[in-house]
Order: C-alpha cells, then sequence, then structure tokens
C-alpha cells in the first residue's frame, strides 16, 4: 500500500502551513485501522493540502495514493477519501476564470494551473470510483455518484450506471445520491440534458417511493426549470404527506467512529444532531435543492412553505421556517400568512422550533407585523409574579433553560423593531439587566413617541459607563436610544460622556454624544460651549455634527455654514465632503447660501460625494435640474445608493418626474435590490422595505 510515497521529496513540495514533510503520515493515517487516527488525518488533508479548496503541488502529489487508498477494500471510511478526491478535482475552470483565459504571469496562472492539473489527475483514475456503486460500504456508495458525475470523463457510460444501478440499490440516501449525480450530469453536459430529462420526469411519476419521486422533481427542476409542472405544490405536498405517513424505514447503523477534535468531526455532529428525531432527515435537503430550482417562482414557493408550516410534523415546520429566511431576504412578495403561521410556532413546546421563528421574525422589522400578537403572548408568558417586579423574573430566569434565553431577546428584539408599543414594558426590565442587547437599544427608534417612558432608564445606565477605551461601544446604543425619546433629562450624563472621551475611537465618542445632543434641540444650550470647540475638530464628522448641534440649538447659521463650506473644498477627502454634504441637507433652505460649493462635488469621482451633494443641493436650494441627472446615474451605478436617492425624489414630488421610469421599474423589480451573492444583513430586508416605501411615496407625489 502506498507504493513509492518514499520516493516523493514531500519537504520540497509546500502545503497551506508550509513544506508538505508532515504529508506522508496523513496519507498512512487514512489507512490506519484506528479510527480516530483515521479522522485525524482526514481533518489534516483539508485544513493543510486542501485548504479552504486550495490545490499545491502537494495536492497534486498526493492523488495517485489517494485513488490506490480508495481501490483498496480493507481501508476503512473511504468515502471521506471520495469526497476529498471529488473536492479536489472538481473545480470547474470553464467560463471568464479558465486557464486559457489566465495570463501565464497573472498571480492566479498558477492556482488555476493546479486545479486543472488536478482535474485531469483525478479524472484519469477515476475508474476507481465505477466499482464503488455496490460497494459494501454505505458510506462509500453515498459518496460514488457524485465523485462520478463530477469527475469521470465518460458522462454518458455513468449516467447509464447510475440508472441501472437505482434499480438494486435500498439505501434511501443512496438512491437520493444516484438521482442527484444524474440531475448533475444533465446540468454539466448538454448533450445528455434531454435524455436526463425525460428519464427524470417519468420518475416523477413512476411507482417509486415518494422520497425518490421527491427526489426527481427537485433535480428536475434544476435540470429544466420549464418542465417543472404547474401543479408542483400539489405534488410535493402529498410527497411531503406520503414520506410522514410512511412505514419507519429501517434505521442505519450508527457511525462508529469516535468523537474527534477535528473540523469533519464537528460537521458530522452537527448533522447528528439535525437529524436527531427525524424518521426522514434528508428531506430538508431535497427541499431546499428544490426551492433553489424553483428560483424566482415566489408564489410556488411561499404556497410550498405554508403546507410546510402547517404540517403537523414539527421537523417539516422548523424547514420551512429556514426556508422562509432565504426566500424573503432574496425576493419580495406577499409574506402575510407565512409571516403569521411562523409566529403561530411561539406557541409550540419545543424549543428549537421557537428559536427558529424568533430568529426569523428579529430580521423583519415593519414585516413582523401578522406575528406581533404571537410575539407579546410569548413574552408575557415570561412576566413575573404579582408579589415583585417582574423585570427581576425576567433576570432570574436560569440561563440553561433550553432555548429561553436567546429566544426571550430575539423575541424582544423582533417586537421592538415591528414598532409595537407592547416592547416598551419589557424593555424596562432589560434596561435593568447587568447586560443588554446592543441591537435592543438601535432598534428604540423605531417604536416612535411610546418609547419616552424609557428615557430614566436610559439616563441612569449611561451614567453606569465607564469613560475607559470600551466607551463607543458601551456609550453609543444608549445615545442612540436618548436621541430617539429625546431624553433631555439625560444631558449630564451625555455631556460627562462628551468630554470624558478616551483617546480610543475618541471622534466615534464625541460624533455620537453631539448626534444626541442636536435631537434635543433648544433644550441643549448647556452644550453650546462643547459644540464650539468641537466646531474646530480636525475629524470631518465631529465637526459637521457640531455644526448641527448649534444650529438645532441656536439656529444661527453664520455661525455654522463656513465650517460646513470649508469641509467641502478640494483638498478634503470624500468622507469629509459627504459628512459636510449631509448637515447642509439637514439644515435645509437656511443653507442655500451654501449651494456654489455643493456644485463642484455633483462631478466628483466618488460616487457618494456625488450623491451627498446632489441630495444636499436640492435640500439647501431646490436646484433639481443640477441634482436629478446626477441622483439617477448614481441609481444605475449603485444599487446600494438607491435608498438615499429614492428618499430624496420623494422630498422632491412633481420636480423628479422625469425619474418616474426609474421608480416604476424598481417597483416591479421581484428580486430586493441588496441581495448579495454571499452573506447577508440583518438588516437587508428592512433597508429593501424602505426603498419600497420612499418608492411609492415618490411615484405618489409625482402622480398627484
Amino acid at each position: 500500500m502506498l507504493t513509492g510515497i518514499e520516493e516523493v521529496d514531500w519537504a520540497s513540495l509546500g502545503h497551506a502551513y508550509g513544506p508538505a514533510d508532515d504529508v506522508p503520515g496523513m496519507l498512512h493515517g487514512l489507512a490506519s485501522p484506528d479510527p480516530g487516527e483515521r479522522e485525524l488525518a482526514l481533518d489534516g488533508m483539508y485544513g493543510a493540502v486542501h485548504h479552504q479548496g486550495d490545490v499545491y503541488d502537494s495536492t497534486l502529489a498526493c492523488i495517485p495514493f489517494l485513488l490506490e487508498l480508495v481501490a483498496d477494500p480493507e481501508v476503512q471510511d473511504r468515502g471521506g477519501i471520495v469526497e476529498l478526491l471529488t473536492s479536489i478535482g472538481g473545480i470547474d475552470l470553464s467560463g471568464e476564470d479558465g486557464l486559457d483565459e489566465l495570463d501565464p504571469d497573472d498571480e492566479d496562472f498558477i492556482p488555476a494551473a493546479n486545479y486543472a492539473m488536478a482535474a485531469a489527475a483525478v479524472a484519469a483514475g477515476a475508474d476507481v470510483f465505477l466499482g464503488l456503486v455496490g460497494d459494501p460500504d454505505c458510506e462509500v456508495r453515498l459518496a460514488a455518484p457524485c465523485a462520478l458525475a463530477s469527475l469521470h470523463p465518460d458522462p454518458a457510460g455513468v449516467l447509464t450506471l447510475l440508472r441501472e444501478r437505482l434499480t438494486v440499490e435500498r439505501d434511501t440516501e443512496v438512491r437520493l445520491a444516484l438521482v442527484e449525480a444524474v440531475g448533475r450530469i444533465a446540468r454539466r453536459h448538454e448533450s445528455l440534458r434531454d435524455e436526463t430529462v425525460d428519464w427524470l420526469g417519468w420518475l416523477t411519476r413512476a411507482a417509486h417511493a415518494p422520497g425518490l419521486r421527491l427526489a426527481a422533481l427537485a433535480q428536475l427542476a434544476r435540470c429544466a426549470p420549464g418542465e417543472v409542472p404547474d401543479d408542483v405544490v400539489e405534488r410535493v405536498t402529498r410527497l411531503l404527506d406520503e414520506v410522514r405517513t410512511a412505514p419507519p424505514e429501517t434505521a442505519a447503523p450508527e457511525s462508529s467512529r469516535p468523537s474527534a477534535p477535528t473540523f469533519a468531526g464537528q460537521v458530522r455532529e452537527l448533522f447528528a444532531e439535525h437529524a436527531a428525531g427525524r424518521a426522514t432527515p434528508w428531506t430538508d435537503e431535497l427541499m431546499r435543492t428544490l426551492h433553489t430550482a424553483l428560483d424566482d417562482r415566489v408564489e410556488d414557493r411561499i404556497a410550498l412553505i405554508l403546507a410546510q408550516l402547517r404540517s403537523p410534523d414539527r421537523c417539516r415546520r422548523a424547514d420551512a421556517i429556514w426556508l422562509s429566511g432565504g426566500l424573503i431576504r432574496v425576493w419580495r412578495g406577499g409574506y402575510e400568512e407565512m409571516v403569521r403561521l411562523i409566529g403561530a410556532q411561539l406557541a409550540d413546546p419545543d424549543p428549537r422550533l421557537r428559536e427558529a421563528a424568533t430568529s426569523f421574525l428579529e430580521g423583519l422589522f415593519e414585516l413582523t407585523g401578522p406575528a406581533t400578537d404571537a410575539l407579546a403572548a410569548l413574552l408575557a408568558a415570561h412576566a413575573g409574579r404579582p408579589d415583585r417586579p417582574e423585570w427581576e423574573e425576567w433576570a432570574d430566569r436560569p440561563e440553561d433553560e433550553p432555548g429561553a434565553p436567546d429566544v426571550r431577546g430575539r423575541a424582544l428584539l423582533a417586537l421592538t423593531r415591528s414598532g409595537d408599543a407592547r416592547a416598551v414594558p419589557l424593555l424596562a426590565r432589560a434596561l435593568v439587566e447587568p447586560e443588554v442587547r446592543r441591537d435592543l437599544l438601535y432598534a428604540v427608534p423605531t417604536l416612535g413617541p411610546a418609547a419616552a417612558p424609557l428615557a430614566p432608564l436610559l439616563r441612569r445606565r449611561l451614567a453606569r459607563v465607564d469613560l475607559d477605551d470600551r466607551l463607543y461601544e458601551h456609550a453609543a446604543p444608549l445615545l442612540h436610544a436618548l436621541a430617539s425619546v429625546r431624553g433631555v433629562q439625560a444631558m449630564p450624563e451625555v455631556l460627562r460622556v462628551l468630554r470624558g472621551a478616551p483617546p480610543n475611537r475618541r471622534d466615534w465618542v464625541q460624533e455620537a454624544a453631539l448626534r444626541t445632543l442636536s435631537a434635543f434641540g433648544p433644550a441643549a444650550r448647556e452644550a453650546i460651549t462643547d459644540a464650539r470647540l468641537l466646531l474646530e475638530s480636525e475629524s470631518a464628522a465631529v465637526s459637521a455634527q457640531a455644526a448641527l448641534t448649534l444650529w438645532a440649538v441656536e439656529g444661527d447659521r453664520e455661525a455654522v455654514l463656513p465650517t460646513l463650506v470649508a469641509w467641502l473644498g478640494p483638498n478634503a477627502t470624500a468622507p469629509d465632503r459627504c459628512a459636510a454634504a449631509r448637515a447642509l441637507g439637514a439644515i435645509g433652505p437656511a443653507a442655500a447660501s451654501s449651494a456654489p460649493a455643493l456644485l463642484p462635488g455633483l462631478t466628483a469621482l466618488d460616487l457618494w460625494v456625488r450623491v451627498r451633494s446632489a441630495a444636499a443641493l436640492w435640500r439647501v436650494s431646490g436646484d433639481a435640474a443640477a441634482a436629478l441627472p446626477v441622483l439617477l446615474a448614481a441609481w444605475e451605478e449603485n444599487r446600494h445608493a438607491r435608498v438615499d436617492i429614492a428618499e430624496c425624489l420623494a422630498e422632491m414630488g412633481p420636480e423628479a418626474v422625469e425619474a418616474r421610469w426609474v421608480i416604476r421599474s424598481e417597483l416591479a423589480r421581484p428580486r430586493r435590490h441588496n441581495v448579495r451573492e454571499s452573506g447577508y444583513s440583518s438588516h437587508d430586508v428592512h433597508e429593501d422595505e424602505k426603498l419600497l416605501t420612499f418608492c411609492r411615496a415618490a411615484l405618489d407625489r409625482m402622480e398627484r
């Protein structure tokens, strides 16, 4: 076994962490009779030799030995090695990033060349996977179909093999893997697509187990969306019901692998935890595949989720909630009933279901409306006894109560962000706890005037904040909340923070404190001296906010306009010019004399300088003719500027009638404007809903 491994000069090769002289030990570890050694060796391969999907020269040198290990039936846990080879050789280099498109001098050329050589090397030995589809080891059979579909150079032969194997395979998850691999071949090889689509369509109608028909339907949707039947919702709902009521399958033997401190081990434990208590854990992945394939068929996807949310199976309902998050973050639609049903899950005794529901609801803000009664009921269930203050009961509940702390916090955040006044007394309890969530404080403005009773508690909490290097982290959320409730009684505490700001993030602290003082308006006269001093700050953000504070307190434009205009000069940075422009726009027509200084910003290289300058120009002078073309150009150039632009267009009203087609196009677009290719923010849905609100307001004013 591993013949010739000593002949490789491993020390001259490298991986993610340096010389690859430790790789022979990993390869031998993969063949060890000890399951713990095998686990550590596989983790080392992913962690160093194939780190984050990279292919090094040592990775290429490993391929023949990995293929040899896969071919040896005496080696245990070969399924993991098959998956490793599939990952190493499965990088798709077609398209713009292909090797042929790269200059040999490009820094990406060598990595791309390594990927290409890895794909060729694994493909050259891919016949070894043909014999694995009937291997006695279920994990090997589970990994083999994807390897064949991704790596074997004879896709037509593989397609035939996979379809034949489906007639004799008895393990449900392996059968699903065979169908998925068939779908993968259809997507990768156009010449085989029609044949495969016909077969998948037949499989959805054949007298097979409901799980297999559901898998075929999911793959059909991915390969040929146009072939998905119109009654897909009814079919899928019926299949899920059949899966739920089918006799239980024989449970697969539990893995004999020991618990190991490895990434692979942690992932396996997470999957095991997710599958706990589920008779058919694979339906979750099938539904995710189907939703991905249905893509912009939002109404069908909502209908599927509603059917799952009405299921008597808690696991189905939990899966539906997670699918809802992926749907609502990407697509606009009518989600009222979906939100209501997710809110209804808060009454379920299963803590995992409640956690899933609150995790979804906390990111909805104004869309939470249909679930606010359920949120309030959940939070009321944790109210204190009548013989002592409610907040003590809130604080005294054990942190290890299953799911309770996180569920309560998320539920309160969701209720607060929805603007529901029932959150106010609950926030009052939270404010006397030793720790309070920052996002709860940042959500206070959504409550409007109803949050006024929180001012004394916010003041008390701000008074206890230490003036140390973590001042901004602790004070900024409190200052934000105090500004929204106009907590003028906290003036001494706000000034204490302003004057005691440490060097660490001093500008940030000062800007936050000044913003709060601005919100206090004329009542903040005690801050005039501080604001005048900070008007001369070297930070444009602080200086601009000091100007707004003075304007809010005194209303003396002559005292602040020269400073703001100076920050618009040719030597100012883009952030400086943006800060000054925003401040001038906030002052409005009283700053009309600053209009000439804003004009150069309309042609600045930086997009945000152009947007801020154009918006400010309109607000100070009403010059729509100069501002509107700049705003419309920026609208097309950067979608993330659209919320600010739409707000300005709504203010312009009839003056922005030329933008009507832009507004109508945005309102007709089904996809949210700020969807990201990877990752998301908890405020993404809220920001898109703000955009839609501004667009509707703008269109309404234009068409009056």
